[in-house]
């Protein structure tokens, strides 16, 4: 699945701030449950929720509070699609280094792309780089 540019149904600005990303995630969450996800991929879409906002803040904005994270959702029965996007300069994910690789096993970064792509059906981003979709079927 490609990275598809149109617009979502609900958009949350924040700061670049951790905490201040709780609250999106758990309305995320709150409606996945309404629509009866499971349990297993209300937690999928968490986890990857919060790796891309985590990657967000420390790598678009190098943790600049200054700057905003925007997160914006489409979920129904069938699909939850979510996209986060920062306003750093971007980056190539393909030039991402696999961190399952002995030279990279034991390093504490480099994971979070890798733990979006197991548990989701799709992770893709736009060309270039600041803003990653994420789309989980509801099996």
């Amino acid at each position: 699945m490609a990275f598809n540019p149109q617009s979502l149904a609900r958009q949350v600005v924040i700061c670049s701030d951790l905490h201040a990303a709780r609250d999106v995630e758990e309305e995320v969450l709150r409606v996945t449950r309404a629509l009866g996800y499971s349990h297993e991929c209300s937690f999928a879409i968490r986890l990857a929720l919060e790796e891309a906002i985590v990657n967000a803040h420390k790598h678009g904005h190098r943790g600049d509070s200054t700057k905003r994270i925007t997160i914006s959702y489409d979920i129904d029965r069938q699909r939850a699609v979510v996209r986060v996007r920062d306003e750093g300069p971007g980056f190539d994910p393909a030039a991402v280094p696999d961190p399952t690789n002995p030279d990279r096993i034991s390093l504490p970064c480099g994971r979070g792309i890798m733990l979006m792509r197991a548990y989701l059906d799709a992770v893709t981003f736009n060309d270039r780089g600041n803003e990653v979709q994420l789309v989980k079927e509801n099996r």
